[in-house]
C-alpha cells in the first residue's frame, strides 16, 4: 500500500498536478491572454448595461414591473453602500422597466457587441482568419439575450431568500452566500455552456463542455461575490485619480470584468485541450475501448 505520507508521493502528485495544468493550458500558450481578455473587456463595457436592460425589460414584460422591483428590493438592501452600488442598480432597473420598444430596438445592436467580443477573441485563439467571425458572434448571442427573462426570473426568484439571509448577520449571512453562490453557479453553467459550445467556433464534445463549463462557472460566481465583497471595503477608489471617486469606481469595474474574462478564456482553453481526447475516445471501437 502506497504511503501518502512519503515525500516521493507528494512530489510526484505535484508533478501530476502540473502536467495536467500545463496540458490544459497548451491553447493559450504562446498568445497574449491580457489582450485578449483586455479586448473582451472593452466589447463588454459597451454591452453590458444595453444586456441588461434588456433582460430586465423582457422580464418586466413577462411577470410585470411591480413584481420585478418586488423581487429586487430586498437585494438593493443587502448590497455594500460604499460604491453606490445599490442606487446604480435601482436606477439600471427604473431605465430597464421603463424601456420602450424603440429604445429596446436600438440597444440590441450595442447589446450584441459582446457576443462579437467573445467570437473575436475566442476565434484569434482558436481558428485565426475566420471569416464572418463578428456577425457570427453577434447571431450566436441573440439566443441568450432571448433566454434573458428566463435566467433573470430564475435568479430574481433566489435573491429575496438569500438577501433576507444576508442582512440577518452571522451565521445567516455565511448560508446567505452559499446559497447565493449556488443560485448564480447554477444560472450562469447553461450560459457558459452555450458560450463554450456555439458562440466560440468549433463544436467541442458535450460532456466535456458541460464539465468545464460548469466548473468554469462555478469560478466565476465566486469571483463575483469576491467583487461584492471588495465593494464592501472601506476604499476610496478615487486617490489615484485626484479625487474623482466616479472614475475610480469605473476602472475598479473595468478591472474586475477583465479578470471575469481572463477566468473565461481559461475555461475556453481548457474545452480545446481536452477536445482531442474525447474526440479519439468516440472515434474508437467499443471492443478497442474495453482493450
Amino acid at each position: 500500500m502506497r504511503d501518502h505520507s512519503d515525500p516521493r508521493y507528494r512530489s510526484g502528485y505535484l508533478i501530476g498536478v502540473r502536467r495536467v495544468i500545463t496540458a490544459l493550458m497548451r491553447p493559450l500558450r504562446g498568445k497574449d491572454v491580457a489582450l485578449h481578455a483586455a479586448a473582451i473587456t472593452f466589447y463588454s463595457g459597451i454591452a453590458v448595461v444595453p444586456v441588461a436592460l434588456l433582460a430586465i425589460w423582457l422580464t418586466g414584460l413577462v411577470v410585470g414591473a411591480e413584481r420585478v422591483r418586488q423581487l429586487t428590493g430586498r437585494t438593493l438592501a443587502a448590497l455594500p453602500a460604499e460604491i453606490g452600488a445599490p442606487g446604480a442598480l435601482a436606477a439600471l432597473i427604473d431605465a430597464g422597466l421603463a424601456l420602450t420598444p424603440t429604445f429596446a430596438l436600438a440597444s440590441l445592436l450595442p447589446a450584441t457587441l459582446y457576443g462579437e467580443g467573445l467570437r473575436r477573441a475566442f476565434a484569434s485563439i482558436a481558428r485565426p482568419g475566420e471569416r464572418l467571425v463578428g456577425w457570427r458572434g453577434r447571431l450566436l448571442w441573440l439566443p441568450l439575450l432571448a433566454a434573458a427573462p428566463a435566467l433573470l426570473l430564475s435568479l430574481l426568484l433566489a435573491l429575496p431568500t438569500t438577501s433576507g439571509l444576508w442582512v440577518r448577520g452571522g451565521w445567516w449571512s455565511v448560508l446567505g452566500v452559499v446559497l447565493s453562490f449556488l443560485a448564480i453557479w447554477l444560472l450562469l453553467t447553461p450560459v457558459v455552456v452555450w458560450v463554450f459550445r456555439y458562440v466560440a467556433p468549433g463544436r467541442p464534445p458535450w460532456l466535456a463542455t458541460i464539465l468545464i463549463g460548469s466548473f468554469t462557472a462555478a469560478n466565476l460566481s465566486g469571483f463575483l461575490h469576491g467583487a461584492v465583497l471588495f465593494s464592501s471595503l472601506p476604499l476610496d477608489l478615487g486617490v489615484p485619480f485626484g479625487g474623482l471617486t466616479e472614475v475610480g469606481a469605473a476602472v475598479a469595474i473595468g478591472l474586475w470584468l477583465y479578470l471575469f474574462h481572463v477566468v473565461l478564456l481559461t475555461g475556453f482553453a481548457a474545452t480545446r485541450a481536452v477536445e482531442p481526447r474525447f474526440s479519439d475516445v468516440s472515434t474508437r471501437s467499443p471492443s478497442a475501448i474495453r482493450r
